[in-house]
């Protein structure tokens, strides 16, 4: 599955930013960069919840805009925003019974 650019609109990806203010960073990206494991269980945690908060230390090689765009694509999730050193992914769940995010 591929994810368009820019697939929400302005609202949308506003909505989004909303209801990721109260959503507490999942894991932090530092030095070690983007692991395999890192990706595996970010993908879980999508499939999880939806929407994911991700801190990037001081020290991580990349700017968080490269991390950012660098998980979307392993991912196939959608950046929603990345704010100073927040990165806010979306990627819709695949389970069935799942209360899905409404925006």
């Amino acid at each position: 599955m591929t994810v368009e650019k820019n697939m929400f609109t302005s609202k949308e990806r506003s909505n989004l930013r909303s209801m990721a203010q109260n959503v507490k960073p999942i894991t932090q990206v530092g030095k070690g960069g983007i692991s395999d494991a890192l990706v595996d269980s970010l993908s879980k945690a999508l499939e999880a919840r939806e929407l994911i908060k991700i801190s990037v230390l001081n020290n991580a090689d990349d700017d968080a805009r490269e991390i950012a765009e660098e998980l979307a694509t392993q991912l196939s999730a959608e950046v929603v925003s990345v704010i100073g050193k927040k990165i806010i992914l979306y990627r819709r769940s695949s389970k069935k019974d799942f209360d899905h995010i409404v925006f």
